[in-house]
């Protein structure tokens, strides 16, 4: 008897390691030995980054979505094209990316190399910036583990598809995160991430006129802000205009007021499986901050790359 229970525990050891593969070799002091100022090195350029260009933080955020909701977070998206590939970063839907979150990973990237050299991913710093970043302006903190590589392959052709678009249904929006993984609340839960940041306004800009989800004096204030964005392309509104630079659950709350920015946040109030999770979260800012951190944890694990399946970049704009 004693030998069936060793066969069968290894039996369910050979099983859970077959279900979380990527996960095996991550832990949360995974540079303790290799690098131990990693920490020190992401908070000092983090902080340094967030004072003097505020915007940064909404934008690793963003950054960080669109790497891992693509083939998972391995660094993807911070490949540049060359004259023989066109990369990630290079889809249409990315060409917005903030440029101040890809030069926080180069200023993380550069301080870490000098310290511990060809030891560190940028998958890794994306991940653990984008947490510092979220827990500096207010939201929770939450646990990331370490360990990931670098992915070798970074194509724009990948993207469409992986990626919600502001005018999709909220219907399809729910579809693409659950073919990976994820369930509506923690839908709804990441989409909380839009506390923070802006929008351009060739993103909303065709529903003002048309959508009876505005509330009319937002949709009058909204198109005086964008009357010139012909003109000017990169006029853009903040997505959370109480609380624009506070990371809370004033967003949600703002859904059932009729101020919500873009289509699918509007869709986020209106749709009968995301709505009951939008008034929770309105009501309890502690149990969004619960949800977003535990979702935040899951999707920071998602796709990602451990051992030979990729590598530690020298640079994150380019493939070793």
């Amino acid at each position: 008897m004693a030998m069936a229970k060793g066969q069968l525990f290894l039996i369910l050891i050979s099983f859970s390691s077959l279900v979380y593969p990527s996960q095996s070799r991550l832990s949360y002091n995974y540079y303790s030995k290799s690098c131990p100022s990693f920490d020190k090195i992401i908070q000092e350029t983090v902080t340094n980054k967030q004072i003097t260009s505020p915007s940064t933080a909404a934008g690793t955020v963003r950054l960080f979505f669109h790497d891992c909701l693509v083939n998972g977070c391995d660094a993807s998206i911070l490949v540049s094209s060359t004259p023989f590939n066109s990369a990630e970063r290079d889809a249409d839907i990315n060409l917005s990316l903030p440029g101040d979150a890809f030069d926080l990973v180069t200023r993380a990237k550069t301080a870490l190399e000098l310290s511990c050299p060809n030891t560190v991913s940028c998958a890794d710093i994306l991940a653990a910036a984008t947490r510092d970043l979220v827990t500096m302006v207010g939201g929770p903190y939450y646990n990331v583990l370490l360990g990931r590589k670098d992915y070798r392959i970074s194509k724009s052709s990948y993207v469409e598809g992986n990626l919600p678009r502001p005018t999709m249904p909220m219907s399809k929006i729910i579809s693409m995160f659950a073919a990976k993984g994820f369930s509506v609340q923690e839908m709804v839960a990441l989409s909380g991430a839009h506390t923070i940041g802006f929008s351009h306004c060739k993103e909303f800009k065709s529903n003002l006129y048309n959508d009876t989800h505005y509330n009319q004096r937002f949709a009058k204030a909204l198109q005086n802000a964008c009357a010139d964005y012909p003109k000017n392309p990169t006029l853009s509104v903040f997505n959370d205009i109480m609380t624009p630079n506070k990371f809370d659950n004033v967003y949600f709350d703002n859904l059932g007021k009729g101020l919500g920015l873009l289509e699918s946040d509007h869709g986020l109030y209106n749709d009968p499986m995301t709505n009951p999770f939008v008034k929770i979260y309105a009501k309890d800012e502690n149990r969004f901050f619960k949800d977003f951190a535990r979702a935040m944890e899951k999707l920071s694990v998602y796709g990602i790359k451990t051992g030979r399946r990729g590598e530690i970049r020298h640079r994150c704009d380019a493939i070793n």
